[in-house]
């Protein structure tokens, strides 16, 4: 019985330090759950993100006078090229209140060439989540529910993060 109980705490202890070592990752304890959540496209459609459910999510808040969402964002254009993720949905959901032309500008600028614009301009989503800052990138699973944030930038080409995400698709 001693040894069982040993092998399982070395099992988790050894997983969390996996998922400790991927910078800004926070998981959730209890999964999050919400009514609507809707957003527009570049052409002012709305998106309602239950539409999603059988894929894996990513939300992504950004502006184009974040210096670290400029940083993060070729890294996460790349990420969508993942043939391991292949049920990954993103969206970089920009929440500066800039318009079309100026985030178009901002992707054009940074090589951006896999990703969709998308906007939250009331900016009812960052407040839904209560985003203390950007980039903020929010996981869901493939039932619509939240179980981890990113809290700040990340290189989503990480290797040790591509793993762990793959773990979910």
């Amino acid at each position: 019985m001693r040894f069982l109980i040993i092998f399982i705490f070395l099992i988790n202890y050894s997983l969390a330090n996996e998922i400790a070592e991927i910078k800004n990752l926070v998981i959730n304890k209890d999964l999050k759950k919400y009514e609507v959540l809707t957003f527009l496209d570049a052409k002012n459609n709305q998106l309602n993100l239950s539409d999603y459910k059988g894929n894996l999510v990513l939300l992504n808040f950004w502006a184009t006078w974040c210096a670290p969402c400029k940083e993060e964002m070729p890294s996460l254009d790349l990420l969508l090229l993942n043939k391991n993720l292949d049920n990954l949905k993103i969206f970089p959901i920009n929440v500066g209140k800039d318009d079309i032309k100026k985030a178009s500008k901002f992707y054009e600028d940074l090589g951006i060439k896999n990703l969709e614009l998308y906007f939250d301009p009331p900016i009812t989503l960052a407040k839904k989540f209560g985003l203390r800052g950007i980039p903020t990138s929010i996981l869901f699973n493939k039932n619509g529910e939240e179980f981890a944030r990113i809290i700040g930038s990340i290189d989503f080409q990480d290797k040790k993060f591509v793993e762990w995400l793959s773990n979910y698709n």
